[in-house]
């Protein structure tokens, strides 16, 4: 067994941290107070190339294996969970299912300017009524001659109503299968299509300073050529899409836990009570060993089942493990790094509070919680 990160992994690791400390950390705080998506900052975070980092060079991806991607979402969570969820979203969910599943047509068009971070694209799964359960959606496509005519919405969708947005990827009921149950297929609807509308949601608790949509779908009129795949396939594409996108979460949860971990840390050796730092109180320092070894099992759980995905294994059981165990970590990891910053750890100024708000969406997203512990349960043969 060999723990040793490649001479790659390590410089992707140096390179993404320098950048985000320098690029990032200065405005972290002002962005997330403004509620502001910043075209800026993600053109820069694409020029460094931490989009399309797992998609081949032929269509202007990094040709990297999913552990290096995985650092660099791993790495931009560590000073702001806004900008992780533009990369973990932009790759995972949006340029994924184009990679995975698009015809070769649809890959030239749509995959260079995503993977050169110069366009954003969605991931239309959600629906108002149909969230962990994702077979609820209402949204239907009806075949039109060689169009198909979608009505519907989608709520919660990433980085799919601002500047940078080119499309969204949507499913939709094309019909009935045998024993009654709906079929799915997945389209592509780039903005400006008539009758789609994108909207921004605002008064977020969390990744205040990412892009959230919710969609409507009006007779949204698209030719069959914007099926992604065959028709049939969107259910399977989706939950191959998260159990992907799953790791990019569990990204976010070790990266974000590793800054607050660092933060708490660092003020508790400059803290001065009762004539001497705080670290050195046995209540502190214990919550700070605890958050030191969830860490290191955290991070070797999650690079494990990117390891099996790199190595084309299954991996979906420990996608859910590590997606589940690194998000709730850095709960239980922001929560010791407000309470050991005190009365300091409720302000606004101070980074540690935005971590605690950012890490709740974690417990929610691409699966709740308690969904992952279904999944697990029934691999386990429950």
């Amino acid at each position: 067994m060999d723990f040793d990160l490649t001479r790659e992994q390590d410089m992707i690791r140096r390179e993404v941290r320098k950048f985000a400390e320098s690029e990032i950390t200065p405005v972290a705080l002002e962005l997330d107070a403004t509620e502001t998506f910043s075209p800026a900052l993600t053109r820069k975070m694409g020029e460094i190339g931490l989009f399309g980092m797992f998609v081949p060079e032929a269509y202007d991806g990094q040709g990297l294996d999913y552990i290096s991607y995985i650092i660099g979402v791993e790495e931009i969570a560590r000073v702001d969970g806004s900008q992780a969820a533009t990369i973990a979203a932009g790759n995972s969910l949006g340029i994924g299912p184009l990679y995975y599943f698009g015809t070769e047509e649809q890959k030239r068009r749509y995959l260079p300017p995503l993977c050169r971070g110069e366009a954003l694209w969605g991931f239309g799964l959600t629906e108002p009524t149909a969230g962990s359960d994702a077979g609820g959606s209402k949204t239907t496509a009806v075949r039109d001659g060689e169009d198909w005519v979608l009505n519907g919405s989608k709520i919660f969708i990433t980085n799919a109503a601002c500047e940078m947005s080119l499309g969204v990827t949507v499913q939709a009921i094309t019909g009935t299968r045998e024993g009654g149950r709906p079929e799915y297929t997945c389209f592509l609807v780039e903005h400006g299509t008539r009758g789609f509308k994108a909207q921004p949601m605002h008064g977020k608790m969390m990744w205040r300073a990412s892009n959230t949509a919710e969609l409507y779908f009006d007779e949204v009129r698209v030719p069959g050529k914007n099926i992604l795949g065959k028709r049939g396939d969107g259910f399977h594409q989706m939950l191959q899409t998260l159990d992907g996108g799953r790791l990019s979460i569990g990204a976010m949860g070790l990266g974000g836990a590793q800054g607050a971990y660092e933060m708490a840390l660092k003020y508790a050796r400059q803290r001065q009570q009762f004539g001497q730092a705080i670290s050195k109180f046995q209540a502190v320092a214990f919550k700070l060993a605890d958050c030191a070894m969830e860490l290191e099992c955290a991070r070797n759980v999650l690079y494990k089942a990117c390891w099996l995905k790199d190595r084309s294994r299954p991996f979906a059981k420990e996608a859910a493990m590590a997606k589940l165990y690194c998000s709730e970590l850095m709960g239980r990891v922001a929560n010791h790094a407000v309470q050991i910053h005190g009365g300091y750890g409720l302000m606004k100024d101070y980074h540690v509070e935005r971590f605690y708000r950012d890490q709740k969406l974690l417990d929610i997203g691409e699966g709740t919680s308690e969904i992952q512990r279904l999944v697990i349960s029934r691999y386990i043969g429950c």
